[in-house]
């Protein structure tokens, strides 16, 4: 009878032994738990890496603007454009303005003369002309005003021009003041005219 005791005892024990084994078991619910942990700590490194990336680049320095160049002979080049400029206006030129209807007589007559060995000189399109306009500098105009133009250029000009986007219906200046182009509702509108050509 004591040996079933025993074993009754035994059996009890080995339950028991069974139970706190179970119990030091960590819960099956914990070990999903930390999966997900793990997998938000490795996720955090690529959302990082783009910040990073976008930190790390740099915007490219703009280059200075390179000085304009006196050729020596009335004209100007602008290494920037790659345009040469007469160095005088057609107001220094002539000593009068010119309105649209006007203004070829005067184009033709500086290439016919081959002005500083060149015959395709033209009135530049808005684009050209605002390229003149420089805040930075200062140039006496006729009127003893200063304009926003390199003074390489002959001072006494006046700060207009016809541009190539003007036409006999669409009357249009370029203000070399303020560098912006109007458009008139009349073509008895005088101007000055600053030509130009490719120079290279």
């Amino acid at each position: 009878m004591e040996k079933n005791k025993d074993s009754e005892s035994g059996k009890e024990n080995e339950g028991e032994t069974k139970e706190v084994k179970e119990a030091k078991k960590p819960p099956e619910g914990g070990e999903a738990k930390a999966e997900p942990k793990a997998e938000a700590g490795a996720k955090a490194t690529p959302k990082a890496a783009p910040k990073a990336a976008a930190k790390a680049k740099v915007a490219p320095k703009k280059e200075p603007k390179k000085p304009l160049i006196d050729n020596g002979d009335d004209t100007i080049t602008d290494p920037n454009s790659g345009l040469m400029w007469k160095k005088k206006d057609a107001w220094l030129d002539k000593n009068h303005f010119f309105t649209w209807k006007d203004h070829q007589s005067y184009v033709d007559e500086i290439n016919n003369d081959k002005f500083a060995g060149y015959s395709d000189w033209r009135i530049p399109n808005k684009s050209e002309a605002a390229t003149l306009v420089d805040k930075t500098k200062a140039l006496v105009d006729k009127n003893g005003t200063e304009v926003p133009i390199d003074p390489i250029f002959e001072k006494g000009i006046f700060a207009s021009t016809w541009i190539s986007e003007c036409s006999d219906d669409k009357i249009i200046r370029f203000d070399l003041k303020i560098g912006i182009d109007t458009e008139y509702p009349t073509a008895d509108v005088w101007s000055s005219i600053w030509l130009c050509r490719q120079a290279n």
